[in-house]
């Protein structure tokens, strides 16, 4: 059985956006399996930043950064905070939050990236792309 706060968090906002390597075409997107994609988006409210082999979002404005918006179950949800260490006792200190964000689709969450994005390459249109080497892993 999963957390009260997973029950509470599916129930109000069953859909996530994504916008690395969780989109489809990318490592991570097998995450996903299972998961219902409702299609893309664009959205002002992020800017990525080029982490190295992932991105990470902060919440400034940008002329709209694309993203996928998907259906997800309890399952996923708690999946997914695994793989962002999103921490609910201290979302501030994982490397990701976890805030909602408005979509064409309705409220999605979103993962939020907590370091600094100082020296790092900041992307305000459009989407982040996997660097081109082939030793890039899978994140955890």
């Amino acid at each position: 059985m999963h957390p009260h706060y997973l029950r509470e968090a599916i129930a109000t906002t069953p859909r996530v956006a994504v916008y690395g390597t969780l989109k489809q075409g990318f490592n991570n997107a097998y995450w996903l399996n299972g998961a219902t994609l409702l299609g893309s988006d664009v959205t002002p409210a992020l800017t990525l930043y080029d982490i190295g082999p992932y991105p990470g979002a902060k919440w400034q404005r940008s002329k709209g950064v694309t993203i996928e918006v998907y259906q997800i179950s309890i399952d996923h949800l708690a999946q997914l905070d695994r793989l962002e260490d999103y921490r609910i006792d201290a979302p501030s200190e994982g490397e990701y939050d976890r805030q909602q964000i408005t979509t064409c689709f309705g409220l999605a969450w979103v993962y939020l990236y907590n370091p600094s994005v100082t020296g790092k390459t900041a992307i305000y249109e459009g989407g982040w792309r996997m660097p081109n080497i082939s030793n890039v892993q899978q994140r955890r």
